[in-house]
C-alpha cells in the first residue's frame, strides 16, 4: 500500500482485488468507482475499494452493473442505508430465484445427459459384442 493508508494507486487496487487496471476503468467510466485524478493517474479511496469489493460481489452473484450502480447510488439516501439494504434484499432474493431455477434446470439437464450416455454406452457395447460375434 502507498504511504498515504488512505489512498492507493491503480496497481495497489489491481493486486488487492486480482482485477485488471482495464476493469477498474471500465467500472469508472460506469459511474461505479470515482477515483482522485491526479493528470493521468489515478488514486482510489478508501469509499472506492469498499465500492469495488460490493461490485465484485454483486457479479458473482450474477447482479447487472446498473443494478450494483443502483444500489450504490442508494447509500446517499440519509435513512441510514435502510433503503439500500431493502432494495439490495429484494435484488437479491429475485436473483436467488433465477439461480436455484436455473441450477434446477440444470440439474434436469445432467440427469438426462447421464441417461442418454448410458443408453449410448449399452448401444456401444452391444455392436462391439455382435461385431466381434460375426468375426
Amino acid at each position: 500500500m502507498t504511504t498515504d493508508e488512505t489512498t492507493m494507486t491503480i496497481r495497489e487496487m489491481c493486486d488487492l482485488f486480482e482485477v485488471t487496471p482495464r476493469t477498474l476503468r471500465f467500472y469508472e467510466s460506469k459511474e461505479l468507482l470515482f477515483p482522485i485524478r491526479d493528470g493521468q493517474k489515478r488514486m482510489f479511496t478508501k469509499r472506492d475499494r469498499a465500492r469495488l469489493k460490493l461490485i465484485l460481489r454483486g457479479k458473482r452473484f450474477g447482479f447487472s452493473l446498473e443494478e450494483i450502480r443502483q444500489l450504490l447510488d442508494l447509500y446517499h439516501m440519509g435513512d441510514q442505508q435502510q433503503t439500500q439494504l431493502v432494495r439490495t434484499y429484494e435484488v437479491a432474493r429475485e436473483r436467488l430465484a433465477d439461480m436455484v431455477r436455473q441450477r434446477d434446470e440444470l440439474t434436469t439437464a445432467i440427469d438426462e445427459l447421464q441417461e442418454q450416455m448410458k443408453w449410448g454406452e449399452k448401444m456401444i457395447a452391444s455392436m462391439q459384442v455382435q461385431k466381434r460375434a460375426a468375426e
